[in-house]
C-alpha cells in the first residue's frame, strides 16, 4: 500500500489593480470553509490544507479545487491569490499581524524577522510507520532536499528590487534560529530531548518553531518536508510530493546502522548545497549529493530520478514524477519564467503571471503554444504546457 501524503499551500493576497501585497487575509478567508483555510503569521497570507491522497491523481485534483474556491473568495473583492515564495511588489510597514497571542510573541521577539516573514512555502506531509522511523528518515532524506528546493524556486524578486537569486524566501527565512538541516538523529527521543532543550533555552517558545527542512510532524504521523517554496503550478506541487515521498519511502525501508548517516553529520555542507539551490534554482550548478561538487542542476535531478526510479515505479507514480520532471527542467524554474516577465514587460506583469498560473492558467498571455502542446483539463499525467513558456 503506498504511504499517503497531504499537503500545506501558502499563498499570498496582493490588489489586482496595483499588483501589491495586502493584509486581505481575513476577507478572503471569511468566505471560505475553516476546515481547509487559515491563517498566517502576516495578514497578507493564507493557508490551504489538502486531504490525505494516496495518488498523485487525485492529489492535483484536491490542489486546483482549493486554488479555484481561493480565487473565487479573492476575484469578488478586487484581490488575487498567488503562490510563490515572494510576490514582486510589497511594503513590509503595510501589513498587518495576524492577531493572535502566539504570533503576537513572535512579532515582539524576533523583529524585523518577523516584520518581514512576507514569504510562503509549500509543505509536503509523507506518512510514516512511527515517529521513530520518521527521525531516522530525515537523514537518510537530507542530501535531496536542495534538489527540491531547486525545482520549488518562485521568489526572485523582493520589495521591487531583483534579488540575484532564484529563492529569496530561502535566505528569508534561514534568519531563523532553527531553520535549516535538522541534523541526525538516532530515536525520537533523542530529537525530542533536543527540541526540548530548544524550548528551555528561550530562543524558541514552542516545539511548532523548528523550521527544519524537515521534520517529524508534532500532530501526525508524518514526515514534514519544508524546504520549498510556494509554487505558482499545482503541477510542480505534486512532482516535489512525488519525489518527497518516494525519498521517504527509500529512507524508511533501509536498515538502520548505528553511526551511520546519510549526511555524515555534515550539516555545513547541507547549507552550502541549500544555498547553491536558492541561488541558482535549475538555471545553473546544484550541488551533486554523491560528489558534492558542483553538476548542472538536470544532472542533479536525472540523478535523483534514477536513484528513485524503483520506488516511483512501486508507487505508480514514475510516469508522472518522470513527465512532470522533464516539463520541469524544459520549462525552466519559476524564478526564470517571472524574470522573463520583467524584462519584457515590467513587476506588474510578473504579479499577472503569477496569479494566472496559481489559477492554472499556464504561459504569459502573448506566447503562444508549440505545436502540438495541449493543456491538460483533467488528471496531471496529460498536463503538459509547462513547456509553453
Amino acid at each position: 500500500m503506498r504511504a499517503r501524503i497531504g499537503v500545506e499551500e501558502e499563498f499570498h493576497v496582493v490588489d489586482v489593480e496595483s499588483g501589491l501585497l495586502v493584509p486581505r487575509a481575513n476577507a478572503v478567508l471569511d468566505r471560505l470553509p475553516g476546515e481547509r483555510f487559515t491563517t498566517e503569521l502576516k495578514q497578507s497570507a493564507v493557508e490551504s490544507n489538502s486531504e490525505v491522497h494516496a495518488s498523485l491523481d487525485t492529489l492535483y485534483a484536491d490542489l486546483v479545487r482549493s486554488r479555484s474556491r481561493l480565487d473565487g473568495a479573492a476575484s469578488s473583492q478586487g484581490l488575487a491569490v498567488v503562490a510563490a515564495g515572494t510576490v514582486p511588489l510589497a511594503r513590509v510597514e503595510s501589513v498587518d499581524t495576524t492577531e493572535n497571542a502566539r504570533y503576537g510573541h513572535m512579532v515582539d521577539e524576533y523583529r524585523l524577522i518577523a516584520d518581514e516573514q512576507l514569504i510562503c512555502g509549500a509543505q509536503v506531509h509523507v506518512d510514516v510507520p512511527d515517529r521513530d522511523t520518521a527521525v531516522r528518515a530525515m537523514c537518510g532524506v537530507a542530501p535531496w532536499l536542495p534538489t527540491l528546493l531547486a525545482l520549488s524556486a518562485s521568489s526572485p524578486f523582493w520589495l521591487g528590487a531583483d534579488t540575484g537569486y532564484a529563492s529569496w524566501r530561502t535566505m528569508l527565512w534561514q534568519r531563523w534560529p532553527t531553520a535549516g538541516p535538522a541534523g541526525c538523529f538516532a530515536t525520537a527521543a533523542e530529537y525530542d530531548a533536543a527540541v526540548g532543550e530548544l524550548v528551555r533555552s528561550g530562543v524558541i517558545s514552542d516545539p511548532g518553531m523548528v523550521y527544519y527542512d524537515v521534520r517529524p510532524s508534532s500532530h501526525q504521523q508524518t514526515l514534514e518536508l519544508r524546504i520549498c517554496d510556494a509554487c505558482p503550478r499545482a503541477e510542480t506541487v505534486v512532482l516535489v510530493a512525488g519525489l518527497f515521498r518516494a525519498l521517504v519511502l527509500d529512507a524508511c525501508d533501509r536498515p538502520a546502522e548505528p553511526g551511520a548517516c546519510a549526511c555524515q553529520g555534515r550539516n555545513e555542507w547541507l547549507r552550502a548545497a541549500t544555498w547553491r539551490a536558492a541561488r541558482s534554482g535549475l538555471e545553473g550548478d546544484l550541488i551533486h549529493p554523491a560528489t558534492r561538487l558542483a553538476a548542472p542542476a538536470s544532472q542533479v535531478v536525472h540523478a535523483l530520478l534514477r536513484r528513485l526510479r524503483p520506488r516511483l515505479e512501486e508507487n505508480g507514480d514514475w510516469e508522472t514524477v518522470s513527465s512532470l520532471a522533464e516539463e520541469a527542467l524544459a520549462a525552466g524554474s519559476a524564478a526564470h519564467r517571472l524574470r522573463r516577465a520583467a524584462r519584457e514587460e515590467d513587476l506588474l506583469a510578473c504579479v499577472d503571471l503569477l496569479a494566472r498560473e496559481t489559477r492554472g492558467e499556464h504561459g504569459p498571455r502573448r506566447y503562444a503554444a508549440p505545436p502540438g502542446r495541449r493543456g491538460a483539463t483533467a488528471g496531471v499525467t496529460a498536463r503538459v504546457s509547462p513547456a509553453q513558456v
